[in-house]
């Protein structure tokens, strides 16, 4: 696998909204995802805020809507200046189930061509894993994401570099020259975990299954629910959208390269509070959607790609486990990957393709129809009670 992992300048915040509590916050979700960058007036701090482009595009924003939460990742500035006032503004029952992570975090891109999907996933997140480094991992439509706490970042470059990536200097990315092995990854931490890492994927496997188990988590799909991965349209500029300021003074910013049917969309889903909607926005890619396809309709010819897929999520409600938790992404992953592998005869040209997605609080992971139905009976083994 060629893969090139970047740094996203700025530093992040997670924050986790409980469902009961999403009507309450729908108006700073809104406002992240619409950053107009204009004149600001005392109580709109938005032209002061960081993590915006010069045509104020997000670096990097995800807004997840799941059946356990709604989970939002932006700028840390967004999350102090925007959420906060108004999570603090809650009755105080309702403000103390609203969480701002109190640790900040990076986001680093992945570019990953030539590799299948779920095998992706579990080489991406080992190195980290084994180094007992807390990630979080977003797959979407064009690129995938890892997180993980600002701390760390020197102990991710430090882990990369064991697992073999060296550093580009003229990409000022990690690159995987060779193909990626399960072999042991040594911890190159300065302060070791209070536990040691595992020497193997195996043996992460095993104590994430445990660690599972221990807090009652058990996998679930919600009934008739079914994803398409999808992007936003993006306006190439042209004669009605020229590159420069027109005559009448308008400065181009962000909106004048996306369709507003897509906006639209958006809004309308978000408004109506979704069973299933993962928009994640960085400024190299064009949006990139994870979507209820229920909800195709609001979106009209505004979004592209497979939207006659049929993806079904299997989430895991991880709100019993400490943010710093390692190995949940690549333990669960692999475990997929080895199950596919096992049954890889009665596989589908599509039913080995895994995506991921971390949420605040929860973690989903995502397959085809009938992948879906083998993963879940993979995973509910072990991670069911057992019977006295």
């Amino acid at each position: 696998m060629n893969a090139q992992i970047s740094f996203i300048e700025g530093q992040f915040s997670l924050i986790h909204i409980p469902l009961q509590l999403y009507s309450s916050l729908l108006q700073p979700i809104l406002r992240v995802l619409l950053p107009h960058g204009g004149p600001t007036h005392s109580n709109e701090p938005e032209g002061l805020l960081e993590g915006l482009s010069i045509d104020n595009k997000h670096g990097f924003l995800n807004i997840s809507v799941t059946p356990i939460e709604c989970s939002i990742v932006c700028h840390t500035s967004w999350a102090q200046n925007v959420f906060a006032p108004v999570i603090s503004r809650l009755p105080k029952e309702a403000s103390k189930q609203c969480q701002i992570s109190k640790d900040t975090y990076i986001v680093f891109s992945v570019s990953s061509a030539g590799m299948e999907a779920g095998q992706r996933v579990m080489d991406l997140t080992a190195p980290l894993a084994m180094a007992g480094i807390p990630i979080f991992f977003i797959t979407t439509y064009y690129t995938d994401f890892i997180l993980v706490p600002s701390k760390d970042r020197q102990t991710v470059g430090s882990a990369l570099l064991a697992r073999g990536f060296e550093f580009s200097e003229n990409d000022s990315a990690y690159v995987a020259p060779t193909p990626m092995s399960h072999a042991r990854i040594p911890s190159t931490t300065s302060d070791p975990p209070s536990t040691p890492p595992p020497s193997n994927v195996a043996e992460l496997q095993i104590r994430t299954f445990s660690q599972l188990k221990k807090k009652n988590v058990v996998p679930f799909v919600e009934p008739g629910l079914h994803l398409v991965q999808c992007s936003g349209k993006e306006i190439v500029p042209g004669d009605d959208y020229p590159s420069r300021n027109g005559a009448n003074g308008h400065v181009r910013s962000w909106l004048d390269n996306i369709d507003p049917k897509l906006y639209v969309g958006l809004i309308s889903a978000l408004s109506q509070q979704p069973r299933f909607l993962s928009l994640t926005l960085a400024q190299e890619d064009a949006p990139s959607l994870l979507i209820d396809k229920s909800l195709l309709w609001l979106f009209g010819n505004s979004i592209a790609g497979d939207t006659e897929g049929d993806l079904v999520p299997i989430f895991l409600d991880l709100v019993d486990l400490p943010l710093e938790s390692t190995g949940i992404v690549c333990g669960v992953a692999g475990r997929l990957v080895d199950e596919m592998r096992l049954n890889e005869q009665h596989e589908t040209s599509h039913g080995s393709e895994l995506s991921y997605l971390s949420t605040a609080r929860a973690g989903a992971v995502i397959l085809s129809s009938e992948g879906s139905a083998r993963a879940l009976e993979a995973l509910l083994p072990r991670l069911e009670k057992t019977e006295v």
